[in-house]
């Protein structure tokens, strides 16, 4: 039996040559081979291509100075690009809108909810023989019923319809600014402080930073500088009848709340002497408030 390595050439030195090719080896070749001509054919689209462009350009450069020159008076090749109309849905319009216009959109909306409140403060809601604001985040206060007719106990017919109304009007200001904006409390706030109106004021701790009732508001002390219930600007409600007087339960009424009264002065919508009839007629009204209250 003959050996099957006896055809397999030697090298000088006595080492066997391999002939054959592994079929791996034959596969990378032929990979190469495919990248090298792929390459070959990119290179050759990106030449022409440029060959195209240089020759775009170079046509284009001669069409500008025969037009220059005047030797034609329009060019087939050179033409002006209108810019492309970009079509917005009906949406996306709205959203533009919106974007571009923000600030004035807002102020559009404090002016429409003023007029809005000032509209329904004049002309829908009924006229009150007096009125009184409620500032304080309290809706036990604001809402009760029953403290427009203890109120009613002091007031008289000012307006000489034949009947006796006091209103509270219930702004609930809080120390959330999100939440005020959302309620239009500081629309409905700067209206009645603009407005000669109503001068008594139930407050509390929250609309103090914007009220600055040491400013805003008569100072309490000097008139009843023995009343113990009396501090500065207001006659504080916590421990005594007031939470029984209006039906709600003495734990609601904490201890930064009180009544005071709006000093008198000029205002968007009233002048002083406007404010001082307001002020003359209701301080009678928180006179008998303290009275009875302090006994």
């Amino acid at each position: 039996m003959q050996n099957d390595k006896k055809n397999i050439p030697e090298s000088d030195d006595g080492k066997k040559i391999e002939v054959k090719k592994s079929v791996f080896q034959s596969a990378k070749e032929l990979r190469e081979q495919q990248e090298i001509e792929m390459r070959k054919q990119a290179e050759l689209r990106q030449r022409k291509k440029q060959e195209e462009y240089d020759k775009r350009i170079r046509e284009e450069r001669i069409e500008i100075m025969r037009l220059k020159q005047g030797v034609i008076e329009e060019s087939e090749t050179i033409h002006e690009e209108q810019p492309q109309e970009i079509k917005l849905s009906l949406w996306k319009k709205i959203i533009n809108f919106f974007y571009h216009n923000n600030w004035w959109l807002f102020l559009a909306i404090f002016f429409v909810a003023l007029a809005s409140y000032l509209t329904y403060t004049y002309i829908v809601r009924p006229n009150p023989d007096m009125i009184v604001l409620v500032l304080c985040d309290n809706e036990y206060i604001g809402n009760s019923a029953q403290f427009e007719d203890y109120l009613e106990t002091f007031a008289e017919d000012f307006n000489g319809n034949g009947e006796i109304k006091v209103s509270t009007y219930y702004i609930p200001y809080s120390d959330n600014t999100y939440t005020n904006y959302q309620m239009g409390n500081d629309t409905k706030l700067t209206t009645e402080m603009q407005s000669a109106d109503a001068v008594i004021v139930v407050g509390g701790s929250n609309i103090n930073p914007v009220l600055d009732p040491d400013n805003t508001l008569v100072n309490l002390s000097e008139i009843y500088p023995d009343n113990v219930q009396v501090r500065k600007y207001g006659f504080f409600l916590k421990n005594t009848e007031f939470a029984e007087r209006i039906g709600i339960d003495p734990e609601d009424v904490t201890g930064d709340l009180y009544i005071g009264i709006r000093k008198p002065r000029n205002l968007l919508y009233s002048d002083i002497e406007e404010m001082q009839a307001t002020y003359d007629r209701d301080f009678l009204i928180l006179e008998k408030i303290i009275e009875d209250l302090s006994k």
